[in-house]
């Protein structure tokens, strides 16, 4: 039997906010255990939460970028479940009426465009941090998270495949840091996925039973979970028995999920509003004004990338990745026509990528700016060096010996353009080979690549390709 993979994701983002949800507490990373953890935090009897208006304006503005439904009115609900770091016994979150409803998150996988569709997005609080690595028989807990506003966005189970749910986990990553709400550092916490995952019967429209797997805190490890899961969930098909729903958690050491616990319904929490808080409104004018702050959204910068500068979709994509990088793009082609845009794109997109991996830097800490890189580029576009040459100037600047020109004369890098001069090179060139001549003229195409080869081999990589190319192909027609 065919089997097709039906996925949907749970995404907690921490939003940037300083203080809590409920409280004034910090929300700063790193600080020694339970150091961050008011009276609020902790629920002594006898306090109230009051709500941070930075965490509202934050799921707002998300709510506008993916062209959702804002409510002007959502309400707070009691999530009620015991867990040692759940001080008050409940979490307070948003279930009825959230503060977000609907959208979509764009996503490419293998040069198409989907459209994901979201469920929701609802504010809630964290909890706290059970800690059983650093104690001998015991467990400890840290309370510095309870209280850290999340923004949770629920999304439609319309992913179908591992590829398909990491491209939309990089989507929305991109977008929330794009939209400055979360700083979408992965290793600290701030941007954590569940992936929800069955399997059916190819051409069913009958969902599977599901599985939720916990905290998966990295792109790689979310595509490897879902993979095993599927294939266990299979595997357990057709061996004639059932899935069960459960909630697990991925192991990437012996790369597998194990169960934690069985899947709760909603009607296990026993939700109900929460009598400390009233419920929020959202003005009309509190909301446009959101609106009118957003930035230029990644969707609309690829439009007009494409219409501006004549780039690719997949160099728009690219460069829309993140903003960071977007700006970057806009500051070297500042005033450049189509060619130097497309070049500069290529350099972005190919050696600077690769070197910022390398050396496993953001590009705001890149080690060429984009003034630099737009230089290299236009001694490209005017032939001074050819495209080789730039590579080997590249990573010049980038080992920090200057700007272009000055290494292109200190090094003697400069392109030979001399019609003439490469004239008597190619003619020697062709004296010197006449079997490559003869295989060239008998149709064997290989040959001319070779006779090239020799070309720049006597120029040391300086004569300029197009014309030798020309200039080759002229004489060997003669």
């Amino acid at each position: 039997m065919k089997w097709e993979t039906v996925i949907g994701m749970e995404t907690h983002a921490q939003l940037s906010t300083r203080a809590k949800i409920f409280s004034g507490a910090s929300t700063a990373f790193g600080a020694a255990p339970n150091t961050q953890a008011c009276a609020v935090d902790i629920a002594l009897p006898g306090v109230l939460p009051v709500l941070n208006r930075g965490a509202v304006e934050r799921a707002v503005r998300f709510g506008l970028a993916v062209g959702a439904r804002v409510n002007r009115r959502s309400v707070f609900a009691r999530k009620n479940y015991f867990y040692p770091d759940l001080p008050k016994g409940y979490q307070i979150s948003q279930y009825e009426i959230p503060i977000v409803s609907g959208g979509e998150i764009a996503i490419r996988v293998d040069g198409s465009e989907k459209r994901i569709r979201l469920t929701r997005a609802h504010l809630e609080e964290d909890a706290g941090k059970s800690l059983h690595e650093d104690f001998h028989g015991a467990t400890g807990i840290d309370l510095n998270r309870a209280g850290t506003p999340l923004l949770e966005i629920v999304s439609e189970p319309d992913m179908r495949s591992p590829a398909e749910a990491v491209a939309y986990a990089r989507a929305l990553h991109a977008l929330v840091r794009w939209i400055d709400i979360c700083d979408g550092n992965m290793q600290e916490g701030s941007f954590r996925c569940d992936a929800n995952v069955s399997v059916r019967p190819l051409g069913s429209d009958t969902l599977g039973t599901r599985c939720e797997i916990k905290n998966l805190n990295s792109f790689r490890f979310l595509e490897r979970a879902i993979e095993y899961e599927v294939r266990r969930q299979i595997e357990i098909l057709e061996d004639g028995g059932s899935v069960v729903q459960e909630t697990r958690l991925y192991d990437p050491e012996r790369d597998e999920t194990r169960s934690l616990r069985t899947k709760e319904d909603a009607h296990d929490y026993r939700y109900f509003p929460d009598p400390d808080l009233l419920p929020l409104e959202v003005s009309a004018e509190w909301m446009e004004a959101i609106r009118a702050a957003l930035p230029e959204l990644p969707g609309a910068m690829r439009e007009r990338f494409a219409a501006q500068y004549g780039l690719t979709p997949y160099d728009a994509a690219m460069l829309t990745a993140s903003r960071d990088v977007a700006a970057y793009f806009e500051a070297a082609v500042a005033g450049a026509d189509a060619r130097i845009a497309k070049l500069c794109a290529n350099w972005i997109t190919g050696a600077l990528s690769a070197r910022l991996n390398e050396d496993n830097l953001e590009i705001s800490a890149a080690k060429v700016q984009s003034s630099a890189l737009r230089a290299l580029v236009e001694r490209i576009a005017d032939g001074t060096i050819s495209g080789k040459i730039a590579r080997d100037v590249f990573d010049a600047m980038w080992a920090g010996e200057g700007a272009p020109d000055a290494i292109i004369e200190a090094r003697g890098l400069r392109q030979l353009s001399d019609s003439a001069e490469i004239e008597k090179i190619v003619d020697g060139v062709i004296a010197a080979h006449p079997q490559q001549v003869a295989d060239y003229r008998g149709g064997k195409e290989k040959a001319f690549n070779s006779l090239v080869g020799q070309v720049m081999k006597a120029t040391k990589g300086k004569a300029n390709p197009q014309q030798v190319n020309e200039i080759l192909k002229r004489k060997l027609s003669g």
